[in-house]
């Protein structure tokens, strides 16, 4: 009889636990390995410029360290712009105040703490003025977006970042620095 080379059903089991337990003896010992770039309950403020086809955003942000892999944060944002359509001048105004949430994959990857890579999500209010001459106009509402960066710390204080993004007031990209204390 021929040997299949799939797994029998019957030993799903074992090599399902022999599995598991590879992996959190994995995680472990790479948990082990030290403190990612943001320890626990460090702060990191985050400032820069941001790049879109709806003007260029200054934002200014502030994360807090929960897990030596997993940050929390803010974020203010504001952008003005002109455009002009069939004639007529407008002036916009965007403001955004939104929370976000990153992992940080620096230890999972085995990569130096001095670099950072992480990826996350976002949610924020953004409040939009529109004006035309005198008259103005204003909506507001909430966005879900979701962000992907990478930032280099020169020393154990300063960094520089860049961020990838999108559904948010900064949406396109955006190139800053970076402060822990």
């Amino acid at each position: 009889m021929k040997k299949s080379r799939f797994i029998n059903p019957r030993d799903f089991k074992k090599h399902t636990l022999s599995l598991l337990i590879l992996f959190f003896l994995t995680s472990y010992s790479v948990y082990a390995q030290g403190e990612g770039p943001i320890s626990k309950g460090q702060l990191q403020l985050n400032a820069g410029l941001g790049f879109s086809g709806w003007g260029v955003p200054v934002y200014i942000g502030l994360d807090y360290g929960v897990h030596p892999d997993i940050t929390i944060g803010g974020e203010l944002s504001n952008r003005n712009y002109n455009e002009t359509f069939l004639g007529s001048g407008y002036s916009h105004s965007i403001t955004g105040i939104s929370v976000n949430s990153n992992y940080h994959f620096s230890k999972l990857l085995d990569i130096p703490s001095n670099l950072d890579i992480y990826a996350g999500l976002n949610l924020g209010f953004y409040i939009w003025n529109t004006s035309v001459g005198y008259q103005g106009s204003g909506s507001s509402g909430l966005g879900l977006g979701a962000q992907i960066g990478g930032r280099y710390y020169f020393n154990d204080n300063w960094g520089i970042n860049l961020e990838f993004g999108g559904a948010n007031t900064t949406s396109g990209s955006k190139i800053g620095a970076s402060y822990r204390f």
